[in-house]
């Protein structure tokens, strides 16, 4: 599995024959290092409706002709707009031609907010994606809970995607926690340097990370990695 960082919290994972993109937050985006024109990717999955993370999922779903999985009410959103969806729910999974999508709980909120009204969009999610053999945990933005031990326990996780950044989301020691419970082969934190309020040093995680026997990969905007 090759998985780059785009900026912020997008990501794109790829098997080799089939990309997915998450949180494809590209337009507006300071660390966005491709537009929203240029992504190619075999799905979109979103992992709540705040601008930073929906961001540019519809209009990329559009022109390319593929799903957008997300939470039910999130999903209904973008259908709204034209995009065609996959529905889920959490706890809920489905079978799709690169694998199988499940979704997990996330400690955080999710709507649409602009200048006159805030439109919520049901609850947020992480995705639990496996693809050609290999499972993927993007965690979305959320804080530590007690079920990602169950979550650790139940799914063999090949990679996993953290936030870090504190104040939104998991800081850095909780995130270690996280992966304590979670047990993943491999972890990247996210969600810690496009925005003043969330500014901390991944390097500080990978140490503590390593500590517990983890290898941590920081993916700096256009990096990537093989795992």
């Amino acid at each position: 599995m090759i998985i780059k960082c785009l900026g912020h919290a997008c990501f794109t994972a790829s098997d080799g024959k089939h990309t997915l993109i998450f949180d494809p937050f590209l337009t507006d985006n300071p660390e966005a290092v491709v537009s929203a024109d240029e992504v190619v990717a075999d799905a979109v999955l979103p992992s709540h409706g705040h601008s930073d993370h929906l961001g540019d999922a519809i209009p990329i779903a559009k022109r390319l002709g593929v799903p957008i999985v997300a939470p039910y009410e999130l999903a209904m959103y973008c259908n709204r707009f034209g995009a065609e969806v996959v529905p889920l729910h959490i706890g809920g999974g489905t079978d799709m031609r690169f694998g199988r999508v499940k979704l997990t709980f996330a400690t955080h909120g999710s709507a649409v907010v602009t200048d006159d009204l805030i439109e919520y969009t049901g609850p947020p999610c992480g995705f639990l994606v496996t693809m050609s053999g290999q499972t993927l945990y993007y965690s979305g933005d959320t804080g530590l809970f007690g079920d990602m031990k169950l979550i650790g326990e139940t799914t063999p996780i090949d990679v996993a995607i953290l936030p870090i950044g504190d104040n939104f989301t998991m800081g850095i020691d909780d995130a270690v926690i996280a992966v304590e419970f979670l047990k993943p082969k491999a972890v990247v934190p996210t969600h810690y340097s496009a925005f003043e309020p969330i500014q901390k040093d991944p390097n500080e995680f990978a140490e503590k990370v390593a500590s517990k026997g983890v290898k941590c990969v920081i993916l700096p905007p256009g990096e990537a990695a093989e795992f």
